[in-house]
């Protein structure tokens, strides 16, 4: 099987129902953004195996399930044939959501209860996590508008939702487990006499 096809050549491509569409239609756009996430989530994932944090089974399985999500967005429910549709369907019991709640309440009891907001820092580790979370926040917001219209279950959006908070929560456990500080964020002061930031 040949890794190119030449048929998106002309600036469409083709969804799982066999439809094509500008490149730059919608539901690409939200393709795009999570397999974007999905890589960042594999540098995420060595940063983590040699740092030896306990991250990499999470984030492998957050890997499997946004390809999930990708052929739930690629296969519009409103347009797609049935048996299409019952191979793409995600996450409607919800326990997917579920369970990401569940890593996220049992992280943050590894971990002191925030006091001010944080910026992104901690440790290479921590660091791609908090790029990841920031990928994942674009990507809900280019799957709600694909939920909105009927074309995928409003259950990816969901996930992304929650997911960005594991992120956030795993950035910070990773922090930890190097030993690296929290950079927090604080207000600067203009000093007006020298005009310099304190």
């Amino acid at each position: 099987m040949k890794i190119y096809t030449r048929t998106g050549d002309k600036g469409t491509s083709s969804l799982y129902t066999g439809e094509r569409r500008p490149k730059d239609d919608d539901i690409f756009e939200a393709l795009g953004s999570t397999d974007e996430l999905s890589s960042l989530l594999g540098l995420a994932i060595d940063y983590s195996e040699d740092a030896g944090n306990g991250l990499k089974v999470k984030l492998q399985k957050v890997q499997c399930l946004l390809q999930d999500i990708g052929s739930n967005v690629a296969t519009p429910r409103s347009t797609a044939a049935e048996n299409k549709l019952s191979k793409t369907t995600f996450d409607i019991d919800g326990s997917l959501v579920t369970e990401l709640e569940t890593w996220i309440d049992d992280l943050s009891a590894e971990l002191p209860p925030l006091q001010n907001f944080i910026l992104p820092s901690g440790g290479k580790a921590s660091s791609t996590l908090h790029v990841a979370r920031s990928v994942c926040r674009r990507a809900e917001r280019r799957v709600v508008p694909i939920v909105s219209a009927g074309f995928a279950d409003e259950s990816t959006a969901k996930y992304l939702n929650r997911l960005s908070d594991f992120l956030f929560t795993a950035a910070r456990i990773a922090a930890k487990h190097d030993r690296q500080p929290e950079t927090i964020y604080r207000k600067f002061k203009q000093q007006e006499e020298n005009n310099v930031i304190l």
